[in-house]
């Protein structure tokens, strides 16, 4: 009997499955040798301490082995649903690709045709040059194969080796080749002749000049040089080649990466979960990349992965894929640089209007694809170094807020050059061009009667039915209701740390401006601010956490790339720094809460462009009506010319000088008594907000809130933010000073 292991893996299952009867194992039927046999196996293997409770089935006799990867109940889990690949390619499931692909089509068979035919009479004269030389090299050929020159080696051969009997039979095969083929050239010749003297007597001269050019282009196509074609090239070669895995994985081995090295030393290659496809003008690879190997990683090197590919740096992007994990790399190569290649045409600039609360095209991707952006609903932020788009950018979103008839626009170039003239001179309800006093002046006057208008808005928008205002937010049906108010308010600012730093009214516009980035959005007001110098003090905090719409073209470091698009941006690998001084326009995109970062090439809409795109927008808004302010010529300073309140001579007024110290919440509850209409919906906050809000707006007069012992109602003991009385009136000590020196 052969033992255990010798038998088949059939009969033992079976003797396995005859030992158990309804679930209990009857040791009986297993012969003595598998019972052994298994206890040895299960020695010989090393115990395992189970890190979670034994169960209930299993005894702690310390008799057996505990196994961390216990078998799961019941059938055997899946590895997971399978991802299933289109069935047509996406350019076919795409207009616009499609639309690319058969252009592209059309374009090459027309431009190879045309180039052909132009340099057909060339073609022809070198055909008939070469006939001569391809005549002689027919009469060689015949001549050869008549006479069997071919043999001739052979026969030579046998005659320096004095082989008389391969000689003669050889020479006997070559005299029977020479008469066969001597008989077929004469039929042939006599063929010939006789064609040609019926051709001569019973075909028309243009049929004879078409024979004659036939035989004279045969003739010299067989007298072309080896070296020199007939035709030349209408296209020349493509200098991007196909993408393949293996200049992929070549490329990935050149960056120097440890994982990668050390994967490629154990012989764990990089794998491809789906095949390299053409994606739009360009090549997609899906990459598995090693264990410990992330793409922020692989994007810190774009530049050495470009140089691995052979590529131009401005065509290799490298990006992850949204809902996998950190190592599952989406790299697009790029036929031609993406700030160099043709962008498609702006259905905006020549004619329509746009519904700022719908998706508009404002730039493309790496494929050339558009990508759409909402203006409504959130407060912006755009940064970058000087000389890569950032004006260009604001002013293109202006143009688009511009080409809705009812959105009122309010726009400040500090920087003083006129960037923004084209939208402010004819369609802006609002405008100013440089950072005179005069400029700040009106600009905070603006400002502040904006903030009242946000707070109007708010009254206006709880007044509203349930059913025609349900998510208590602005829509688009009720911006057309005139008499609501309600219209989108668009405020465009160009260097906005000019604002923002300004000595007299910096906290001021930073209070405004942070209330208007949290309320606004809500209420029908967005805020574009845009800046060179994106740190903390031209962006505050308050209005960097809760700006969505972030744009960011290239800048110098980190901090600036996360002030921009979000903290913890640079370590996903969201890197704005590893953009260079010719990816103008060139962004990183972040549309809405929560989105993946999307790279993106913004439209290019020059001055002039510009200047025509406003004047629709001023004709539109005339036949609606809607012109108004600056654009009508009837801008005055807006009123109010300042707050109409002073927040902390309201704090002095609802402290006395017995509380050194007082609690947030208490301060506002008798801020809210004092000034209900101010800060009443202070009071309404529940829990941390209300201290919070306090604290926010103190930030800006250089104030911080501490933290305060007091008693509650219930006269408990608790220790709770709170500011400190004499913070306040060294900071209105100071202003005050600062004004009557200014």
């Amino acid at each position: 009997m052969p033992g255990p292991d010798e038998g088949s893996d059939e009969e033992l299952f079976r003797l396995l499955e005859a030992a158990f009867t309804d679930g209990e194992p009857v040791m009986d039927a297993v012969p003595a040798g598998v019972v052994d046999l298994d206890r040895a196996r299960t020695a010989r293997r090393p115990a395992t301490t189970a890190p979670g409770p034994v169960p209930d089935d299993e005894e702690e006799d310390g008799t057996g082995p505990l196994y961390v990867d216990q078998p799961a109940p019941g059938p055997l889990p899946l590895p997971g649903p399978p991802v299933r690949r289109p069935i047509l390619p996406a350019w076919l499931l795409s207009k616009t690709e499609l639309r690319t692909q058969l252009t592209w089509a059309t374009r090459q068979v027309g431009h190879t045709v045309a180039f052909h035919a132009v340099r057909s009479p060339l073609y022809a004269g070198r055909l008939a040059g070469r006939a001569p030389r391809g005549a002689a090299r027919l009469a060689t050929f015949l001549g050869r194969w008549s006479s069997d020159a071919e043999g001739a080696p052979l026969r030579a051969a046998a005659a320096r080796t004095e082989d008389a009997a391969m000689y003669l039979k050889l020479t006997r095969q070559r005299d029977a080749r020479v008469r066969l083929r001597g008989l077929v050239m004469f039929l042939g010749s006599l063929f010939g002749l006789a064609a040609t003297i019926v051709l001569l007597v019973m075909t028309d001269v243009t049929t004879l000049v078409l024979l004659a050019a036939a035989v004279v282009a045969a003739l010299g196509w067989a007298g072309a040089p080896a070296d020199e074609p007939l035709i030349s090239r209408s296209v020349v070669k493509a200098k991007a080649p196909k993408l393949t895995s293996d200049m992929v994985v070549r490329a990935l081995e050149a960056l120097g990466l440890a994982g990668i090295t050390s994967a490629r030393t154990k012989g764990t290659a990089i794998t491809f979960p789906a095949p390299i496809t053409r994606d739009g003008p360009g090549w997609r690879a899906d990459v598995e990349l090693p264990e410990g190997v992330t793409v922020a990683d692989v994007m810190d090197r774009r530049e050495r992965l470009a140089s691995g590919l052979r590529r131009p740096l401005g065509t290799v992007w490298p990006s992850p894929m949204p809902d996998e994990h950190p190592g599952r790399l989406i790299l697009w190569v790029g036929d031609q640089d993406m700030s160099k290649s043709k962008q498609p045409a702006w259905p905006l600039a020549k004619a329509g209007t746009v519904d700022l609360f719908e998706p508009v095209n404002f730039a493309t991707d790496q494929r050339g694809a558009w990508v759409t952006i909402i203006l409504m609903f959130m407060a912006g932020i755009i940064g970058a170094v000087p000389r890569m788009g950032k004006t260009f950018l604001l002013r293109l979103l202006l143009l688009i807020a511009a080409l809705d008839p009812r959105a009122e626009l309010h726009t400040y170039d500090l920087k003083g050059t006129g960037d923004l003239d084209p939208v402010g001179n004819q369609v802006s309800h609002r405008h100013r061009a440089g950072d005179d006093e005069e400029d700040i002046e009106y600009a905070i006057a603006d400002l502040w009667a904006l903030r009242e208008e946000l707070r109007r808005r708010t009254k206006a928008i709880r007044s509203l039915p349930r059913d025609i205002c349900p998510e208590n937010k602005v829509t688009s049906d009720l911006a057309n209701n005139k008499t609501l108010g309600l219209h989108p308010i668009v405020i465009g600012v160009d260097e906005c740390q000019v604002w923002f730093e300004h000595p007299k009214y910096g906290g001021e516009f930073e209070e405004i401006c942070t209330d208007l980035v949290k309320r606004g959005p809500a209420t029908g007001i967005v805020l574009l601010l845009a800046t060179q110098r994106p740190d903390a003090k031209s962006i505050p905090s308050g209005i960097s956490a809760n700006a969505v719409l972030r744009l960011c073209l290239k800048v110098m470091g980190h901090t600036e790339n996360d002030m921009v698009l979000g903290s913890g941006s640079f370590k996903r690998g969201v890197k704005a720094t590893t953009f260079t001084r010719t990816d103008r326009g060139i962004a990183y995109y972040v549309g809405g809460e929560g989105a993946d970062a999307q790279l993106i090439r913004s439209v290019y809409v020059d001055a002039p462009t510009a200047e025509a795109i406003a004047g629709r927008a001023r004709v539109a808004r005339e036949r609606a009506g809607l012109l108004s302010g600056y654009a009508l010529g009837t801008d005055t300073t807006p009123t109010p010319a300042g707050p109409s309140h002073d927040l902390l001579a309201d704090i002095l007024a609802v402290t006395t000088a017995d509380e050194p110290k007082v609690w947030s919440e208490t301060v506002v509850d008798r801020l809210a008594e004092l000034r209900p209409d101010v800060y009443g919906p202070w009071a309404e906050l529940t829990g941390r907000a209300k201290p919070d809000q306090l604290g926010t707006a103190l930030k800006p007069y250089g104030i911080s809130t501490v933290q305060v012992w007091g008693a509650t109602e219930a006269g408990k003991g608790a220790n709770r933010r709170g500011i400190v009385r004499t913070d306040i009136l060294a900071a209105v000590t100071e202003r005050d000073r600062n004004r009557d020196a200014g």
